[in-house]
């Protein structure tokens, strides 16, 4: 979900184990004044809920490169 919300790759190194549900209100990155919507950004979001931070950080990003790509042919 935070891949989508932040338009970026986000690496898991919180070391929590199992799965969690939670609700997190937060604005949409566009440009959106605070007067129109007055929710948090995500990182304040997952700051001020949920205890996490995100930080900025270089790491491993798996990428799917496609070399080549052809019609098919009639069977």
């Amino acid at each position: 979900m935070l891949i989508s919300a932040i338009g970026a790759p986000v690496l898991d190194r919180t070391n929590l184990k199992g799965r969690y549900k939670v609700t997190l209100t937060f604005a949409p990155l566009a440009d959106v004044s605070v007067e129109d919507d007055p929710a948090p950004t995500v990182f304040a979001a997952l700051q001020e809920q949920l205890g996490l931070r995100l930080e900025a950080i270089k790491g491993p990003v798996d990428v799917l490169v496609i070399d080549r790509v052809e019609m098919p042919t009639e069977n």
